[in-house]
């Protein structure tokens, strides 16, 4: 089983389990990403992301979207997931989607950060959040796969 495997298996059991999931939220690139490699693939992760809602960011994107219960968000992103947040009851997740989860940053739209770490240093690469939003965590959860990849949530914290 590679790291990618066990993380994925383990985030399907743990979305499987519940914990109040009310949809996913993705920015374009990472949906499309996301319907391409997942649907050719089995597994409880892949099950649990179908019958999920997935709301969509994107200015490019045209309905119907492709992937069941997938639902198209326009304009003002921070408007339209605040509202979003008070129209669900339940967790609203966000996987990759970085200009989103940017976006969400600056205005604290977001609840709680689960961060996979997989046992790989790189060199190079893309910032995970954006350079001009800081946020002070705690630790809520963490959970260590078979392969080394550590599941770990975080909560922000007002200080």
């Amino acid at each position: 089983m590679t790291a990618g495997d066990a993380a994925g298996k383990a985030m399907g059991e743990r979305m499987a389990a519940g914990g109040g999931l009310a949809g996913w939220l993705f920015g374009r690139r990472t949906y499309e990403g996301l319907l391409a490699h997942w649907n050719s693939q089995g597994g409880p992760f892949k099950e649990a992301l179908n019958n999920a809602p997935k709301y969509v960011a994107s200015t490019t994107l045209k309905d119907p979207l492709p992937w069941p219960n997938s639902t198209l968000l326009r304009g003002d992103m921070p408007e339209a997931v605040r509202a979003l947040k008070a129209q669900t009851s339940g967790v609203l997740a966000i996987m990759g989607s970085g200009e989103l989860i940017g976006s969400l940053m600056a205005v604290d739209h977001i609840d709680e950060y689960l961060l996979m770490i997989h046992p790989l240093v790189l060199g190079t690469g893309r910032r995970l959040f954006p350079e001009n939003v800081r946020a002070r965590l705690r630790l809520a959860y963490c959970d260590i796969t078979p392969t080394d990849v550590v599941i770990a949530t975080y909560e922000p914290t007002k200080d």
